[in-house]
């Protein structure tokens, strides 16, 4: 009897095991769906001018809008989201450019286009007025909307926030200036090596997953490079426009992030009337997936010590 149950444990086992590597990708996007599920969210869609955009939208209340950064997705805030849908209604696009959104070579994709871009897919889902949130390059775009459209912006938080071009120069941005771009993958190595840059300490991730993000990479690397140039094309300076941010602020940091340097907090501290700022220690560039927790419980005392006001 203990042989057979052994045998069948043993079949078993191969039987989950032989998709696991031989069907990564199936099995990525079931667990994708997962995360989303568990998280309150529903993965929808949308045509926004000539742009077709996706998105995750989840959870009652205030409206929360969130921005991933470069070469990033709404799967970004998942695990940081799950912590939001129970008080928020959360909207999580994926940028124009980026993700399953519509990829078009003949538009621009600076930070003034995303911008216009933005309230476009604001207006068609009827958003009058939300809190805002972004990292990275999506912080940039984020804190740019909001110095524009003040009257939308309930709150702006900011997570390690591109755009700030007096901020103390990384080792990426350093390479960026000569033409290196870390975060550009052109085989599986690529993002072994990215990983560093973006978490001091990555959060686990399978080795078939690995391979799918990989090619997904890969498969980006062309258009990710063209959103680069576009951006360094235009390099539009966040400093001057921060006196005109009208909203609380809420600046979140980590303070071990190799891609922008945890100096700007100070940078957004001088510039903004009204912010509230967290740095969260042995953290990397991506507070929300590292510490999704930590971070999402930061940013949830922030909205409601604005709400106490």
């Amino acid at each position: 009897m203990r042989k057979k149950l052994a045998v069948a444990a043993l079949v078993v086992i191969l039987l989950l095991a032989v998709p696991y590597f031989l069907f990564p990708e199936f099995l990525f996007n079931i667990a994708q769906k997962a995360n989303w599920f568990s998280a309150g969210l529903v993965k929808k869609e949308i045509q926004v001018d000539n742009n077709r955009i996706v998105y995750l939208e989840g959870g009652k209340g205030e409206t929360v809008l969130l921005l991933h950064g470069y070469t990033g997705s709404k799967d970004n805030w998942t695990y940081f989201a799950k912590r939001l849908t129970r008080e928020y209604h959360v909207v999580i696009p994926d940028l124009a450019g980026f993700g399953e959104s519509t990829k078009l070579f003949d538009e621009n994709y600076n930070i003034d286009s995303q911008v216009k871009r933005l309230d476009r897919f604001a207006e068609v889902l009827q958003l009058e007025r939300f809190h805002l949130a972004g990292n990275s390059m999506g912080g940039w775009i984020a804190a740019v909307y909001s110095a524009r459209f003040p009257q939308k912006i309930s709150t702006l938080a900011l997570l390690d926030p591109a755009g700030l071009m007096t901020a103390k120069k990384t080792e990426f941005s350093l390479q960026l200036e000569k033409g290196v771009n870390l975060l550009l993958i052109s085989s599986p190595d690529d993002l072994e090596k990215a990983l560093p840059y973006l978490f001091v300490k990555p959060p686990p991730i399978p080795g078939p997953f690995k391979k799918v993000l990989a090619a997904q990479g890969m498969a980006a690397r062309q258009f990710n490079a063209k959103i680069m140039k576009d951006l360094k094309d235009e390099q539009l300076a966040l400093e001057p426009l921060l006196p005109m941010i009208q909203a609380p602020v809420c600046i979140i940091w980590g303070d071990q992030d190799r891609i922008l340097d945890v100096s700007g907090a100070s940078i957004l501290e001088e510039g903004l009337k009204n912010h509230q700022t967290v740095i969260l220690k042995d953290t990397g560039h991506l507070p929300m997936m590292e510490k999704p927790a930590e971070t999402a419980a930061a940013y949830m005392n922030f909205l409601k010590n604005q709400r106490s006001m």
